[in-house]
């Protein structure tokens, strides 16, 4: 992977390169299931966002969401990257019809080449697609994710020597027109700690943490409303939160965790956090 500069088999080794979608401010964000956003506080925002990235030591690839894609800015949804290259994937979520299509491109265009695409009936998000550790890919089955989904994926990376595919199966929760993805429940920072919400994560994957040696931070429903489990480690250890989860943000520097904050008033109106935000390229193993 390294001499490729991109591929993916972790959730928390060092981010060296990411892509991010500037979001459009044309389009029907309530269709989409949006709180309206103020369009020139979003922009400030994910500005705001891509720049500490870039401080952080990560190279950001920038690409402008068309108009009409609101979802676009979560990137991280659409294409999944492993480590041989990229899979297109399928979206349950009609609002985002079409977005794969037109992200794939821009993904090959960063140097990553796609190995894969999923085919009807198949759907997935990247939310439900998560590394455990390197060949340990934990996979939810949700209103987003289907069980063809799963079946096509596991044959996708299979075929790259993943060795060990998990199906954690998420509630029904508020109904298939709010999203609920694996990720948005567990939150690795790194092989040690994670972020979870215990209410609605899959029992089986927090005992799997658990009998790993993990440690658990909870997040709270206030928190969890508001991104707080929601965390990026940009390396084992150093993570970006979205700014007012003062608990979760405590919680994680008592475990000796570097905390990098940012204004999400308007980013979190589309239920997303700073992993939904990113679509990471290549993570160094």
């Amino acid at each position: 992977m390294a001499d490729h500069g991109y591929g993916v088999r972790s959730m928390v080794a060092p981010l060296r390169r990411a892509l991010v979608v500037t979001p459009t401010t044309e389009g029907d964000f309530a269709a989409a299931g949006w709180r309206e956003p103020e369009p020139g506080a979003l922009l400030a925002e994910h500005a705001t966002f891509v720049d500490l990235l870039e401080r952080l030591g990560v190279e950001v690839v920038r690409v402008q969401a068309p108009p009409g894609l609101v979802d676009a800015v979560y990137a991280y949804d659409s294409v999944f990257v492993g480590g041989s290259g990229a899979v297109v994937l399928r979206a349950a979520k009609p609002a985002r019809a079409g977005e794969a299509d037109w992200l794939a491109p821009l993904v090959e265009a960063a140097g990553v080449p796609v190995v894969g695409r999923l085919e009807e009936p198949a759907t997935a998000d990247g939310g439900d697609l998560m590394w455990l550790e390197d060949g340990v890919l934990a996979m939810g089955r949700g209103h987003r994710t289907n069980a063809q989904g799963h079946l096509q994926l596991a044959t996708l990376f299979r075929e790259e020597g993943v060795r060990m595919r998990h199906r954690y199966d998420l509630p029904w929760h508020l109904g298939p027109d709010a999203v609920l993805h694996l990720m948005s429940v567990v939150s690795l920072v790194s092989q040690r700690l994670a972020v979870v919400h215990r209410p609605i994560a899959p029992v089986g994957l927090l005992e799997r943490l658990t009998d790993q040696g993990v440690t658990l931070v909870d997040v709270d429903a206030e928190e969890f409303a508001t991104q707080g489990g929601n965390v990026l480690a940009v390396r084992p250890g150093v993570v970006v939160l979205p700014a007012g989860n003062a608990r979760v943000q405590a919680a994680l520097e008592a475990h000796d965790v570097e905390v990098h904050t940012y204004v999400a008033t308007e980013l979190n109106k589309g239920d997303g956090g700073p992993t939904c935000l990113t679509r990471p390229l290549w993570r160094a193993s």
